[in-house]
Formats: C-alpha cells, structure tokens, sequence
C-alpha cells in the first residue's frame, strides 16, 4: 500500500493544517474547503496538538504511568508524545499504531526514535487486533496502568455513529484499574458556534478526506464508559489545563473541539 498524492490521507491533513511540508495539494484542498466554513480551522489542529503536550505533561508528571499507547500517530511534527513524555521521564515507553501509508513510509522511522519508542502499522479501530498484536504485547505490561491516547483520531471513523463509543468500552475493558485515558475530539457545543461545527463536519465529511464528524458534549463523555473524569472533565481543548491567562478571546475552531483525560478505577 504505497502512498497516493491524489488521495488525501489524514496524517497529511493534519500535516497541512499543521503548515507542515509533508502535504499534497489534495490535503491542502480539505484545508481550504473547511475554512471556508471556518477561516481559522487551522487552529482545529493546533488546539488539539496543544492539548495533547499537556495531556501528555500531566500524564508523565502526575500519575506515575511509564507506558503509553498513543492511537493514530499521525505524521512527526513538533512535539510528539514520546519527546514530552522522556523529556520528564525518560525511561517511560511509547508505542505508537497508525496504518496511514504516508506515515509508514516516512513517520516511522522518525518516530522510533529510541529503543523505548515503538510503532505498529494497526487499524486503531479495530481493538482486538491493537490489543492482540506482540509488538504492543512485547512493550506494553497489560499488568499495569497504562496511558491510553485518541487524540484527534476518532472522529474519522467512517461508519455508525454508535461504533466509536463500543470501540473506546472495548479498550477500557482490557485496560488494568489506575490506567487513564486521554481523548480529543471534534465539538459541536450545541450553542451559536454548532451552525459552523457542522458546516465545518459537512466540508471535512465531503472533502478529498471524507471524514470529521463533529460530536456533543454528551456524546464526547460517552467515550469514556465507566471512567472517573480528571477535573474538569471534557471541555474545550483550550479549557484544559491552559498554560496560562487567556488574553486573546477564542475563535470559532477554537471553540469546536473539545478534550479530556479519565481514570479507569
């Protein structure tokens, strides 16, 4: 499976909305079609990718976890899981699973980068085969707690709209008690702003990409069965943890995607 420059592929979105340089003009077009829903719908992936350093920080710093598995790799960039994880820990291991041709031809190698950072070419929506597969089985202890990371990834499923919440009980259930899970996902917040989150879903889902599906509030927490929500719970990737005083009022892709990190009990 080699990589097509006439099909759009999500890591390369990603990668565009990100200004990196590992795009098509195909992954460019799925940019510009969504920002005419949204012109700032680049800040979609630069919130999630924030959200995912702190995620990531807090995880590494706070719970003692030193196994992650992060779903959905996606193409290198600045700041990947494992570089802020080891950064606090560097004996924490990373195993990554994508099945994007893009990122398997060029993302891997970037991303194994030491001998505690893996990658496995898995669907990532198929758990039986992510949590069955030796090289996950080979570095990740089922045994203990473990970080589990969907950032950005479901809501490209392309299928029923129920299956995401069975695919995210089905990893629960296999992970042990004291294991956390971090989610990000696109936002409809069932205010002002849901006219463009789903103008923004009806670009993403019509586009050389054909997904992007834009999830309530409700919807979101239903991703995490049985998880008691880290303060304070799923809310605006910007919301969680920011950095520091928000000076600047946020914009509308700003408010449209949403994150947050439960603990299995």
């Amino acid at each position: 499976m080699g990589v097509d420059p006439t099909r759009a592929s999500i890591a390369r979105v990603y990668d565009a909305f990100l200004l990196g340089k590992d795009n098509y003009e195909i992954d460019r077009e799925v940019l510009h079609k969504v920002q005419k829903a949204a012109p700032e719908a680049q800040d979609l992936a630069f919130e999630n990718r924030g959200f995912l350093i702190r995620a990531c920080r807090f995880l590494a710093g706070q719970t003692g976890i030193t196994q992650f598995l992060d779903c959905g790799s996606g193409l290198p960039t600045a700041e990947n899981t494992h570089q802020v994880v080891q950064r606090i820990n560097p004996e924490i291991k990373v195993v990554y699973i994508d099945n994007d041709p893009v990122v398997l031809a060029h993302g891997r190698a970037l991303l194994e980068e030491n001998e505690n950072t893996h990658f496995v070419a898995e669907d990532i929506f198929e758990p039986q085969r992510i949590l069955e597969n030796e090289v996950v089985r080979q570095h990740i202890d089922f045994s203990q707690p473990v970080a589990f990371l969907q950032l950005g990834t479901l809501h490209h499923y392309n299928g029923p709209h129920e299956r995401p919440a069975e695919i995210m009980k089905e990893y629960v259930d296999a992970l042990p008690s004291g294991s956390y899970v971090a989610i990000s996902h696109f936002f409809d917040p069932e205010d002002e702003d849901s006219a463009t989150a789903r103008r923004m879903e009806e670009f993403f889902l019509h586009s050389p990409m054909g997904s992007g599906t834009f999830r309530t509030q409700k919807e979101i927490e239903d991703l995490f069965p049985g998880l008691e929500m880290v303060p304070p719970g799923v809310v605006r990737c910007a919301d969680w943890w920011p950095d520091g005083p928000r000076l600047k009022e946020l914009n509308v892709a700003q408010r449209t995607i949403a994150g947050g990190i439960g603990r299995k009990p």
